[in-house]
Parts: structure tokens; sequence; C-alpha cells
């Protein structure tokens, strides 16, 4: 299992980003959604490539002259 790390900046003005990685498909939402209703609203998301990939993992083997 991957390590999830979820990183926060707090910028000047008083806004949160927010960072997570190791965590595939929307787990990062239900990861964080706890923290972001007590934060307060989202102002806007943006996916990272974690987000596109699968929560099932499927393993694939490959021939040996294709390798």
């Amino acid at each position: 299992m991957p390590q999830r790390t979820v990183r926060f900046k707090i910028r000047p003005d008083g806004r949160v980003e927010e960072r997570v990685e190791g965590v595939a498909g929307d787990g990062c939402q239900q990861l964080t959604e706890r923290l972001e209703a007590a934060l307060g609203s989202v102002e806007r998301r943006e996916d990272t490539a974690e987000a596109f990939l699968s929560n099932d993992s499927q393993d694939q083997t490959l021939p040996a002259h294709l390798t």
C-alpha cells in the first residue's frame, strides 16, 4: 500500500491549499471531505494524474519479447 500524504500551504491572505498524494481515483475527496467542511468552502479543485487512476490495482504480464 503506497504512503498517503496530505500537504497544506497556508497563504498570507488566509487561503489554504491542499494537495493529496498517494491516493488513486476519487479516494482523495473521501479522505479530505470532513477536513474541507471544517475549513470552509472549497473555491477550486484541480485533479492530479492520480485522480484519473483506478482504485483497483491490476497487474499485467507482458510477454518477454515485448519487454
